[in-house]
């Protein structure tokens, strides 16, 4: 009796053991840094706790470079969120939406699954740091970086004056590739396991997050003369609008490529009818889960109680949304501008208009 006893406890201990590692590997995320707000540096008394050791979700590495570069970690976190927005923008018609569920872990267990959508997520979260720290430089919020220092492009008319204060995107991709990718460098599983291959498949898709706000940045003008004459033009380096990014990213999800780990240690692709990955493309190793239903073990949060569109025949629409389980319908009241008046000069005046709407959701 005695020796199933301390069997079972010790079957107990095991489970516990197990479980809590599990969850450690979900919590333990630098995204956990959108979630909670950054002070600056300076706001930390002498005496008090040193700011990177009250951060979490930092690996080795990462916490070495919060402790060499202690004035980014606010841009790194705006970075992250603005990440986790887009996400959320991108996938708010879908079945899965991007969902945060906690403060620690911030998208659950559903982030274990190499999935398209967790290639998303490394993808935007990692250009949202390009973009923040980008910006920060030209701001002059960093010691570190200033204005763009971006050659001239060879295309521009002689007469235009290259110059002015860009967005340092050069700093922000080299930044954001040594902090994002610390976590993946440091880890040294088995050459051809199942985690190297979800290791390779995450610096593949940071590296298309990075490049996607490196390769859209544009040249931006603004016009000087007598009178708006534009006789003379000034110009610089400027970052796309982050919507632009995540549209392009949205895109790469979509034609994301299958990948699997062959015997040399290295991704390769499952059909091999397809053009290989390049490094602006998202790749994949795990099938979604259908997220139809909620699921503790994937992370799957389901479709239960989401709003549909009845008249859709997209993703969005009841049938695709609720995976046919059928909906409710309910009223509920809208409220928005309407009757909006331009008044000289110059403001704009609207009235506030109530109507009675339909409303469908999943059961």
């Amino acid at each position: 009796m005695d020796v199933r006893m301390n069997q079972g406890h010790l079957l107990l201990a095991v489970t516990l053991i197990f479980c809590n590692s599990q969850l450690l590997v979900v919590a333990n995320s630098w995204w956990s840094l959108a979630m909670n707000p950054i002070q600056r540096p300076e706001m930390y008394i002498i005496g008090a706790q040193p700011l990177c050791s009250q951060l979490t979700g930092l690996s080795q590495g990462q916490r070495k470079l919060c402790q060499l570069y202690q004035d980014h970690m606010v841009y790194i976190g705006e970075g992250a969120k603005t990440g986790i927005k887009e996400c959320q923008y991108q996938f708010r018609q879908r079945r899965w939406n991007c969902s945060t569920v906690d403060n620690t872990s911030v998208f659950g267990r559903v982030m274990q699954i190499g999935s398209r959508e967790t290639a998303f997520t490394y993808a935007i979260s990692a250009a949202g740091v390009v973009n923040a720290v980008s910006r920060a430089c030209r701001e002059g919020e960093l010691s570190t970086c200033g204005c763009s220092r971006a050659a001239r492009p060879r295309d521009l008319p002689r007469d235009w004056l290259w110059g002015g204060c860009g967005d340092n995107v050069n700093y922000g991709y080299r930044f954001a590739r040594e902090f994002v990718d610390a976590r993946e460098r440091e880890k040294n599983y088995p050459r051809g396991s199942v985690e190297h291959a979800r290791t390779l498949m995450n610096v593949q898709n940071n590296e298309a997050g990075r490049m996607a706000v490196y390769n859209l940045a544009n040249v931006a003008c603004k016009c000087h003369g007598v009178s708006g004459s534009c006789s003379l033009k000034t110009c610089w380096l400027q970052l796309a609008d982050f919507r632009r990014v995540g549209e392009f990213l949205k895109e790469k999800y979509d034609s994301a490529a299958a990948m699997r780990i062959s015997r040399r240690g290295k991704l390769e692709l499952v059909n091999n009818r397809f053009n290989p990955p390049t490094s602006e493309d998202l790749v994949y190793i795990d099938p979604s889960p259908d997220y139809c239903l909620r699921n503790e073990t994937t992370g799957s949060l389901g479709t239960q109680d989401r709003l549909c569109n009845k008249t859709s025949e997209g993703m969005d629409g009841c049938e695709l949304m609720c995976c046919g389980r059928g909906y409710d319908q309910f009223k509920t009241y809208k409220h928005e501008r309407c009757h909006c008046k331009f008044h000289w000069c110059c403001y704009v005046k609207c009235k506030r208009c109530t109507s009675l709407v339909d409303q469908f959701v999943c059961k």
